[in-house]
């Protein structure tokens, strides 16, 4: 199963071991820069790169004591090296090495959160040219409309996930900038060089200014990136809930052999991935305002960001990545019922081409507004008609409306039988399908 990759690459990212190897990427990515302008020798440097580790029990030991991680994890480090280690964390304000390494953090994150997307977008693009021209009913208010395609709304979910994938690429740029400026941002202790240096080397730029942080602007722009994916991701899972509903039908999530709906009706086969995601859509948009309560600090900086962070973003990429991957799963086994769908469409005895009727309507000189009233008026009496338990369609497979439209009188002054029934053509309604398609997958 693809679901066990959100539990283990993901998860790897934002444990203690991640964190503590992201800190020490910078702490080298430092030494090499301090060498690089001349303070500390290649002697010096040589021995830190290759010598200097931690260990995580003895960092949280020594936190016990000094109750700050990073001098733990420095003096874990030191441990590890002779006199050189007097130049790790030279001019350094602990900042400098977090900030700087949650941005590595969050950049390979972000590309795997774009990876799952990518798997995701291309088993819709999939399912939709499949289903490109799979009739169904198009809904609005939760009330029939006008026919469409299956594939149509498998193309808008694509199209709309496509603006999720811009806004993460987006956020990914914004995210890779890190901060090696000092305590208060004045670069007093070091030069600008030294910033430009290590951030070249870890594959970042350089933030143009900083304080004692990075701004929390660009962290609240990638949560809340990742929140926008999750309510387009919401989306999808309410429709497909609604296409599983019994008066529905017209899809269905795949049911394993031996899979059990309810513990008291054994009948029951339930939308639970999809209510699943729609629940885990609800915690990854709760992580925004946060996020942009985050942003104002006091002064240069204080801590009350720290330990919301320590939440969030774990939990975003997370949490993200799992419903990604469990929503490509969902889609990629997805059981649709065109005749089902099919069914539907009839339901309302062709009441769907109501629009398609009042369009011809005005080239035979009829007013838009009598024109809405003759069709309303019949509409109407298909609606009673149904209420009464009258079948949608006859023995010949012909609709309520059409019949009403055929005994209508002052109708038959404007159209004859013939240019009545050619409005009840579903093709219609799917001629520009391919159009649309090489919009969205172009």
């Amino acid at each position: 199963m693809v679901e066990r990759y959100s539990r283990e690459i993901m998860a790897k990212k934002w444990n203690l071991q991640a964190k503590y190897d992201a800190w020490l990427k910078v702490e080298l990515a430092a030494v090499k820069a301090w060498n690089k302008l001349g303070l500390i020798s290649d002697t010096d440097c040589e021995k830190i790169i290759k010598n200097a580790q931690f260990d995580i029990k003895r960092i949280d030991e020594i936190e016990k004591t000094t109750k700050h991680d990073v001098i733990a994890f420095l003096t874990s480090v030191s441990e590890s090296l002779g006199e050189e280690s007097r130049f790790v964390h030279y001019a350094m304000t602990s900042s400098d090495c977090i900030d700087t390494a949650v941005a590595l953090q969050i950049k390979e994150s972000l590309e795997l959160i774009l990876e799952d997307l990518e798997t995701l977008l291309n088993i819709i693009k999939k399912r939709a040219v499949e289903h490109k021209k799979t009739l169904m009913v198009g809904r609005s208010h939760g009330i029939h409309g006008e026919p469409i395609s299956f594939g149509l709304v498998l193309a808008l979910w694509y199209d709309e996930l496509t603006h999720s994938k811009d806004l993460l690429l987006h956020t990914k740029e914004l995210i890779s900038y890190g901060k090696i400026s000092g305590a208060m941002g004045n670069f007093a202790h070091a030069p600008l060089e030294f910033e430009e240096e290590i951030c070249k080397e870890l594959g970042l730029k350089a933030a143009p200014i900083s304080n004692q942080i990075i701004q929390r602007d660009r962290y609240a722009q990638v949560i809340s990136a990742i929140a926008i994916l999750a309510a387009s991701c919401e989306k999808i899972a309410v429709s497909i809930r609604h296409f599983q509903r019994t008066e529905v039908y017209e899809a269905e999530e795949y049911f394993s052999q031996g899979q059990k709906g309810s513990s008291a009706m054994p009948h029951k086969r339930n939308p639970v991935l999809s209510e699943n995601i729609t629940g885990l859509c609800r915690v990854l948009r709760s992580f925004v305002t946060p996020a942009l309560e985050n942003v104002a600090l006091w002064h240069e900086r204080d801590i009350s960001h720290s330990s919301v962070e320590r939440f969030i973003l774990p939990d975003s990429f997370i949490t993200a990545d799992f419903m990604l991957v469990r929503l490509a799963n969902l889609i990629d086994k997805l059981l649709v019922y065109p005749k089902n769908m099919m069914k539907n469409l009839n339901l309302t005895g062709g009441l769907v081409f109501s629009g398609r009727l009042l369009l011809e309507l005005p080239f035979k000189g009829i007013t838009r507004e009598n024109a809405y009233k003759i069709v309303q008026r019949n509409a109407m009496k298909v609606w009673n008609d149904l209420q009464n338990g009258k079948a949608a369609l006859n023995s010949k497979n012909e609709s309520l409306f059409l019949l009403e439209l055929l005994n209508d009188k002052e109708l038959r002054q404007s159209l004859s039988e013939e240019d009545i029934r050619k409005c009840f053509d579903y093709e219609y309604y799917t001629k520009n399908i391919d159009a649309i398609f090489a919009r969205v997958f172009k």
